[in-house]
């Protein structure tokens, strides 16, 4: 589907920017529920879903109901099996959980995984991504979910990306982080590329 415009509700700048590198290309531009007006408030709802996909949907029919506009949102976050598969949906807030660090704050969030991991050789992990779409009233809410497999790294590498790329090692790239591989590279293989190319295909058969 060409020349088709969604609000991405999100007010996270490194996941936009990413979403527009993904489906531009397709002759879709994403635009932020700023470019509409809308404020910090309206836009960060209380995520109160127990899983990825229940709080993509409240955060696609929250800017639905505001906007009227087709839109998508995506619920993401970091899987570790030797942690019970913590942080999950509570990753961006991870640290704030137990007065680690702050909420929303990525290196207290990474400090806290590295220091509850120790020297657990068992670092499998996953991130994770949920999307929820809405096109229209009568359409309802489509989802697409996208993973990308990997390992804890033992320490921080890399400047790029953002979040806990810094110590994700990705199957992909067995020698380096996603912090570490360039934006393509890691479009081509994330979680979150592989949700939106799902959705993409959905709207290609539109």
């Amino acid at each position: 589907m060409k020349n088709l415009q969604l609000v991405f509700a999100t007010g996270n700048a490194g996941k936009l920017r990413e979403a527009r590198e993904i489906l531009a290309p397709a002759g879709i531009e994403v635009i932020s529920p700023y470019d509409l007006g809308l404020t910090k408030e309206q836009v960060d709802i209380e995520e109160t879903g127990k899983s990825f996909a229940e709080n993509a949907v409240l955060k696609a029919e929250n800017i639905w109901k505001l906007t009227g506009e087709a839109c998508f949102a995506d619920d993401s976050g970091l899987v570790v099996d030797a942690l019970g598969g913590a942080p999950g949906i509570y990753s961006a807030r991870y640290a704030s959980l137990d007065g680690f660090g702050e909420d929303h704050n990525f290196a207290s969030n990474i400090d806290k995984l590295l220091h509850n991991l120790g020297n657990n050789t068992d670092r499998r992990a996953r991130f994770v991504c949920s999307v929820a779409l809405i096109l229209s009233s009568a359409g309802g809410i489509k989802q697409f979910d996208g993973t990308c497999e990997g390992r804890i790294a033992m320490e921080r590498a890399g400047c790029g990306g953002f979040g806990y790329d810094p110590v994700f090692i990705p199957d992909a790239y067995p020698d380096r982080t996603l912090a570490e591989v360039d934006e393509d590279a890691k479009n081509a293989i994330s979680h979150r590329g592989n949700a939106l190319r799902k959705m993409l295909e959905a709207l290609n058969s539109l």
